[in-house]
């Protein structure tokens, strides 16, 4: 008699699947070929601001300096390292983050994630009971998959260029009825990935607000998580200086969630939170022990040392790079693909542009995608199949916004395209790549098609 299979629990056998995004993400990485095809599709910082010699005068530093930096090799406590949130708590000090003051930290608390900011958002998913997130749509695809997978369920509120719309959100919960009593708490990305609209500092407040009133009228508390990934690559001047959320909290709802894998490596794998103290917070710092202690402690340290001497210079060098891609792929877009532009969101922080075409899809099944793919059939367009012309991978729209919301039908007309990693140069070529796709979607037998559906 054959044996059956493991059994799994819910998550594993959701889990089983790979996601969309994953699913295409490795298809293409299977066999990508570096300098010839071009990534504007996984969100990889840019080589080059990453400080690989300050990287290793801090390792240098840390190991000379046992007494400052204790037993540094060794096993870190599940809260973090003692320096390395004191350096977290001066930096948002020193550069006055979100306007936060002394007296508004000293009734905080800082937690150190074990691996970056996403271990963080996992480890909600864990103590948080099952029930609905409030969210933007876009959404944050990585993370809603997983809350999904986890059992929530994602209610998402379209946002514009100033981020999520309050109003929307309220008709939301308005929408639910006597179901708003399973709402769990709001995720919200303050620099949102994949458009990169910055959240306005009036809904931030109107948001903590709603939260607050929702919260009484409930009568437990829903916390509200803004994730900060991005705001310390807000690189457009013009841009409003950022209020956090935390200003306007009278509950003890906000939790703000950073990382340092945008200002200095993402292999540090540095996630922080910043919170009112309580059950929550001491749930997430179990599961951080729960699930390996702590982020390596060596690399705490070093971003302690980093934070403490060398972040002012570091974050100035990475945004003056930043600053100039954005102004130069937004040209780009606007001079290839302007005629065929609905919208185009970011290049005020962050690495991305999110783009709406007119009439293009852009679907892994479209003629767009199969074009920069080189999967059309059509040797003159793809090459040789054991040596295919360059291809271009980027984010379809159908994988950013929620399946289930509001934006499914204008998400097959989207895209994210990232101007992180790749050089400019690279990415001129992408574009021209791209006016050339859409001018075969225009054409195709297959694009006619599409329009007809």
């Amino acid at each position: 008699m054959p044996l059956q299979e493991v059994l799994l629990s819910d998550y594993g056998t959701a889990s089983s699947i790979p996601a969309p995004v994953n699913r295409l993400m490795a298809a293409f990485a299977q066999d990508f070929r570096d300098d010839i095809d071009i990534n504007l599709g996984v969100g990889y910082v840019n080589e080059n601001t990453i400080p690989r010699d300050l990287i290793e005068e801090a390792l240098h530093e840390v190991l000379q300096d046992p007494d400052k930096y204790r037993v540094c090799l060794n096993y870190g406590g599940p809260v973090g390292s003692p320096n390395l949130i004191t350096s977290i708590r001066q930096f948002h000090l020193d550069h006055q983050v979100g306007g936060l003051t002394e007296d508004i930290l000293s009734n905080l608390e800082i937690i150190v994630g074990p691996n970056g900011a996403t271990s963080l958002l996992e480890g909600i998913t864990h103590v948080m009971a099952p029930g609905i997130v409030l969210t933007a749509d876009p959404i944050y695809y990585i993370y809603c998959n997983l809350l999904e997978r986890m059992g929530f369920e994602v209610c998402a509120t379209p946002e514009d260029e100033h981020g999520i719309d309050p109003d929307g959100l309220e008709h939301k919960i308005g929408e639910l009825g006597d179901r708003d009593h399973q709402i769990r708490f709001f995720y919200l990305v303050t620099v949102n990935n994949p458009t990169c609209s910055i959240l306005a500092n009036q809904r931030r407040q109107r948001l903590v607000e709603i939260a607050t009133r929702l919260s009484r009228k409930l009568g437990r508390n829903i916390p509200v998580f803004f994730d900060k990934a991005y705001e310390n690559l807000i690189h457009d001047p013009n841009v409003e200086r950022i209020e956090s959320g935390l200003l306007h909290d009278d509950l003890g709802l906000v939790y703000e969630i950073g990382t340092l894998s945008k200002i200095l490596a993402p292999a540090l794998r540095i996630g922080y939170m910043i919170g009112p103290g309580g059950p929550l917070l001491d749930a997430v710092v179990q599961k951080t022990s729960d699930a390996g202690f702590s982020a390596p402690l060596i690399n705490q340290e070093i971003a302690s040392y980093l934070l403490d001497h060398h972040a002012s210079e570091q974050i100035a060098q990475v945004n003056t790079g930043y600053r100039q891609k954005a102004k130069s792929v937004r040209h780009w877009i606007d001079s290839q693909l302007g005629d065929h532009l609905v919208e185009c969101r970011g290049g005020s922080a962050g690495f991305y542009f999110y783009l709406t075409l007119d009439g293009i899809a852009t679907h892994e099944n479209s003629a767009f995608f199969r074009f920069l793919a080189r999967t059309t059939g059509r040797p003159e367009i793809d090459g040789h199949p054991a040596d295919k012309h360059p291809r271009v991978v980027y984010l379809p729209g159908e994988f950013c916004v929620h399946p289930h919301g509001d934006l499914v039908t204008v998400g097959q007309h989207q895209f994210r395209l990232s101007y992180g990693f790749e050089e400019l140069p690279r990415i001129e070529q992408a574009i021209d790549w791209m006016r050339q796709a859409i001018s075969y979607a225009h054409t195709s037998a297959e694009a006619k098609e599409e329009f007809q559906d």
